[in-house]
C-alpha cells in the first residue's frame, strides 16, 4: 500500500469537548504553511520560538504539545510535550526544547515518540504526503497536572483533558521527498 493511499487523519482536537481558543503566535512559523528546514528533524531540530495570549484569567498552568496526526500508526506522533509552565509564562524561546535546562520554574518536558525527553523535529516518512504539525498550548485551571518523568504523551493528554479551558494551536506542514 502507498503512504498517500491511507486516508487523511481527523483532527486531533476535533472529537474532543468543545473548549474556547486563545492565540498561538511565533517568531519562526506561519499558521497553515510549511515549517522551515531549521525546525525540522533532518535540518537543525530546533524548537520554534511560541508565544501565546489572550487565554482565560482563571489559568492556573500551561502545557505545550506537538503532535503529527498523520504519522503511519494508529496514535499519530507525539514530537514535542512541555508540562507544568506555569500561569505567568507566556512564550518559549527558539531552541526552548532542547532540555529541561532550557525551561523556567518547575517546567519539564516528557519523554516523546522519539524516545527523548525534548523536542523531535518533523520527520515524515520519505514520498509520504505532507504532514501535519500541531502545536498546541492548552490553559489549564489547575498548576500541575501531577505528571512525572515517567508519564506518556497521551497520560498528559487524557490528564489534561478534564482540566482544559481553553487551547490555542498552530498548524504547520511538512514533506520530504521520495528517495530514488
Amino acid at each position: 500500500m502507498n503512504l498517500d493511499d491511507r486516508p487523511v487523519a481527523p483532527d486531533p482536537y476535533g472529537a474532543l469537548p468543545h473548549v474556547s481558543a486563545f492565540t498561538l503566535e511565533s517568531d519562526d512559523l506561519v499558521d497553515g504553511t510549511p515549517i522551515p528546514p531549521r525546525h525540522t528533524a533532518d535540518g537543525d531540530n530546533l524548537s520554534p520560538h511560541l508565544r501565546w495570549s489572550a487565554f482565560p484569567p482563571q489559568t492556573r498552568g500551561f502545557v505545550l504539545t506537538c503532535f503529527d496526526p498523520d504519522a503511519p500508526t494508529p496514535s499519530g506522533w507525539w514530537h514535542w510535550v512541555v508540562v507544568d509552565l506555569t500561569a505567568d509564562q507566556t512564550e518559549l524561546e527558539r531552541g526552548a526544547g532542547a532540555s529541561d535546562l532550557t525551561l523556567e520554574g518547575a517546567a519539564f518536558h516528557l519523554r516523546a515518540d522519539h524516545g527523548e525527553a525534548d523536542y523531535f523535529g518533523a520527520a515524515p516518512p520519505a514520498g509520504d504526503r505532507p504532514h501535519r504539525y500541531v502545536f498546541a498550548v492548552h490553559a489549564l485551571d489547575v498548576e500541575t497536572l501531577g505528571l512525572t518523568d515517567d508519564d506518556t504523551p497521551a497520560a498528559c493528554a487524557l490528564q489534561a483533558l478534564t482540566h482544559t479551558l481553553a487551547r490555542a494551536r498552530l498548524t504547520v506542514t511538512h514533506a520530504v521527498a521520495a528517495v530514488g
